[in-house]
């Protein structure tokens, strides 16, 4: 038995990393070395297809690297398993057909297109052609499967930290059109980038540290002045434990009724998420308002153990509120104000940011400047740094990061 003909019987015979064969070099070169028997339109069709990919991929020099990082992030039993640190639960003939597809899947991407090439059928007839066609080279695997001898630790491991299928090639997510789609280009900010507000970030940190560490967690609710860092605090910390496991999905406020969606996609994945809504406020109490306070609690669909809540509003009590809302009866008029606060009063933690005095302000201005490696001298650097803030009519962090950015 040629080669060629052999891996394509093993990639036929895989069983748990079945699902690789589903992504697009995977499969055009499962189709590539189906077509050795074929005529030649289709040979040279699939081989075409197969080398596009590879360029597109920028794998042309590294075929192995490429279908085992498929396998890496695949999300299939075993991957799932290893996540949630169960993998000593597995059965031995269960640990045998992950360790045999691996071996296949790794046998698979040291074909060369020499071995395919000299396997073709009718390659004499099409001499001429075949000795045109661009060439790859296979390179080396992904690093956890480098030496592979049938131990899946660094696997495991690889799993445990970094989670399986697209939980492990991404970290941030938004729900949109109905599901979870990655973040291609996510904010990489992380804790040390940010200056003050110590006090307000240390509890966002801790109560992420007990949701993370399995412990009692609290949805969370940061409420202040516009361009204060709420919403930068929450991808700070969710960036700082992506290594623990930890994931952000942002729901649009205007999905808010696709909630009880999100959470049967996650409730499954043995993975723990930050459900982020930015700039939550409603104009009134709306069919979204009544089902984010049924999810945050008291309803019958409640958020899964690894889900928390983070949301940001410019509004303590997120509901704009009216005079007119007031000027009721007595007994209406409470009714009314219970009903107003049943949502913020959900979040089992608030926490507020406000904006910075102006000795607070020039000292976020000079740590930004310090670390963007202005030398301006403290004394223009603070008159500039007013001037700015007086144009804007405000001295938040977010001005104080602008002011920096204008000088760069």
């Amino acid at each position: 038995m040629n080669k060629t003909k052999k891996a394509s019987l093993l990639l036929s015979s895989l069983s748990i990393y079945k699902g690789i064969l589903t992504r697009s070099v995977p499969k055009a070169l499962y189709r590539l070395i189906l077509s050795i028997d074929k005529s030649p339109e289709d040979f040279l069709n699939a081989y075409g297809d197969f080398y596009r990919l590879l360029c597109d991929r920028h794998c042309s020099s590294r075929l192995s690297y490429n279908l085992t990082e498929a396998a890496l992030f695949d999300e299939n039993y075993f991957t799932k398993t290893a996540t949630a640190n169960r993998v000593e639960k597995m059965s031995q003939e269960e640990k045998q057909a992950v360790i045999r597809d691996i071996k296949a899947i790794l046998f698979a991407s040291q074909i060369t297109p020499e071995d395919i090439i000299n396997d073709y059928k009718y390659k004499d007839e099409i001499e001429d052609i075949v000795s045109t066609l661009p060439r790859w080279t296979c390179g080396e695997p992904a690093y956890e499967f480098m030496g592979f001898d049938g131990n899946l630790d660094s696997i495991s491991k690889f799993h445990r930290i970094n989670g399986c299928g697209m939980f492990a090639r991404y970290k941030s997510f938004v729900w949109r059109e109905g599901g979870i789609q990655p973040i291609i280009n996510a904010d990489p900010v992380r804790i040390s980038d940010l200056v003050d507000y110590e006090f307000q970030r240390n509890q966002v940190i801790e109560n992420t540290q007990a949701f993370i560490e399995g412990k009692q967690a609290n949805n969370c609710l940061l409420y202040g002045d516009m361009g204060t860092g709420k919403s930068t605090t929450v991808k700070a910390v969710v960036n700082e434990y992506r290594n623990d496991g930890l994931r952000i999905v942002e729901m649009p406020k205007e999905r808010l009724m696709e909630f009880p969606l999100l959470v049967d996609t996650i409730a499954s994945v043995p993975m723990k998420f930050i459900i982020f809504i930015d700039d939550l406020s409603f104009q009134r109490q709306d069919e979204c308002y009544t089902s984010l306070k049924a999810v945050l609690e008291g309803g019958v669909a409640s958020l899964p153990h690894n889900a928390l809540i983070y949301a940001t509003s410019n509004r303590r009590h997120l509901v704009k509120e009216n005079f007119e809302d007031r000027d009721c009866t007595e007994v209406n008029r409470r009714d009314n104000m219970q009903e107003t606060l049943s949502l913020s009063d959900r979040f089992g933690l608030s926490i507020g940011y406000f904006v910075p005095d102006k000795k607070k302000f020039l000292h976020i201005v000079d740590e930004l400047a310090k670390s963007n490696g202005i030398t301006l001298d403290e004394e223009t650097l603070h008159l500039e740094a007013e001037k700015f803030a007086t144009q804007r009519a405000t001295r938040s962090p977010r001005t104080a990061q602008q002011f920096i950015k204008s000088l760069l």
